[in-house]
């Protein structure tokens, strides 16, 4: 069976009840692409008011602890994603792993709490620059891949999102040849851990410096599912004309 696009936006730390109007607008710009499963990661404080806003939408979180309670001021746990209305949590961001130290065993945990509680899980990699100049992105990705995957998954709730740390709002895109090199030996590792059958299931996206602009030629790159995008999908003129990419190649 084919896999279905699959677009998301990380709306990061942006975003006040009076954006919702665009959530709304996107949400509804992009029923007119049903191919294309379409989803939105607003901030913590803007979860329930966005899944309240667009019955039936699928609003996520970008971050949960690996615990389901406990005395951790400040962090918010997988069921009480759940329980505000997300259907899907971002583990792993680059900005998680760069700028809170967060290790794959963290990463692995949390992933692991997530679907426990019921949600669909988006699992980020990527290399920083210094790497990828070095010629080690792939052994360093899927060296992330190996240490942060669940111990069990459903594959239709767990997707990889490889966004090169480099690319991540610096408006720097890899080739075309790379972005389907490094999805092709993720899948392929994916194969190695989990079998074929869970590897040829899951959605593999691209995130970094994603727009309308580029969108199709990335999401038309070998084994990519989809795409996870930043600054572009925080209004729907710049973020529809990416989803409406994806149900071309749908």
């Amino acid at each position: 069976m084919a896999r279905r696009k699959y677009v998301v936006g990380n709306w990061k730390m942006n975003g006040l009840k009076a954006a919702l109007d665009e959530a709304r607008a996107i949400f509804a710009g992009a029923a007119d692409h049903a191919a294309v499963d379409v989803a939105l990661c607003p901030p913590f404080t803007l979860i329930s008011a966005m899944a309240d806003a667009a019955p039936g939408a699928a609003v996520g979180g970008q971050d949960c602890h690996a615990a389901a309670a406990g005395a951790y001021t400040g962090s918010v746990a997988a069921p009480m994603l759940a329980d505000a209305g997300a259907r899907l949590v971002i583990v792993g961001h680059s900005e998680r792993r760069e700028g809170f130290g967060e290790s794959d065993a963290d990463v692995k945990a949390k992933a692991e709490a997530a679907l426990a509680a019921g949600l669909s899980v988006i699992l980020c990699v990527g290399e920083p620059r210094n790497v990828r100049e070095s010629g080690g992105a792939i052994a360093y990705v899927l060296a992330q891949v190996a240490g942060s995957l669940p111990a069990a998954f459903d594959p239709a709730r767990l997707a990889i999102a490889y966004e090169p740390i480099w690319a991540i709002g610096t408006g720097l895109v890899p080739t075309v040849a790379d972005v389907a090199a490094m999805h092709g030996a993720i899948r392929a590792r994916l194969g190695e851990l989990s079998g074929p059958a869970a590897a040829e299931a899951m959605r593999l996206l691209y995130g970094g410096s994603v727009n309308g602009d580029n969108a199709a030629e990335l999401l038309d790159a070998g084994d990519v599912d989809g795409a996870l995008v930043g600054g572009a999908s925080l209004t729907a003129a710049k973020f529809l004309p990416i989803v409406a990419a994806a149900a071309q190649l749908g």
